[in-house]
């Protein structure tokens, strides 16, 4: 699906910028508690960027497989809450935007499973 590889390429490329504006520019700015929340982010919006790609790329041969959609759909959200929420906890301090994290985890889980699901019935 074509959503999905301009997503991820978008992630990608914002998983980029945010890890050099981190690098150059927070690290004069946070703690370095706030900084390692921060750098947490951009490195499971990065991996799942990967993902997002390589969910488009299985579509393009397996476009009646629903579990692969589903999939980028996890990750996508998965994203936005995950990697959202902590660059949020990192610049606001605001503790309780930790407990939107967990959800973002948890849909990483699912679509990671979907994947393997898809696998499982793809190649046996």
């Amino acid at each position: 699906m074509r959503l999905f590889l301009v997503l991820g390429s978008i992630s990608g490329f914002l998983s980029v910028a945010l890890g050099a504006f981190g690098a150059h520019i927070l690290k004069e700015k946070l703690d370095d508690y706030s900084l390692g929340i921060f750098h947490t982010g951009v490195t499971y919006q990065t991996t799942h960027a990967l993902a997002l790609i390589l969910v488009a790329i299985l579509i393009k041969f397996f476009p009646q497989c629903s579990s692969l959609t589903w999939a980028g759909w996890c990750f996508t959200i998965g994203t936005v809450l995950f990697s959202g929420s902590l660059y949020a906890l990192s610049f606001s301090g605001v503790k309780v935007l930790g407990a939107i994290t967990p959800i973002g985890g948890v849909l990483f889980l699912v679509g990671w499973a979907l994947l393997a699901l898809f696998g499982w019935k793809s190649f046996s």
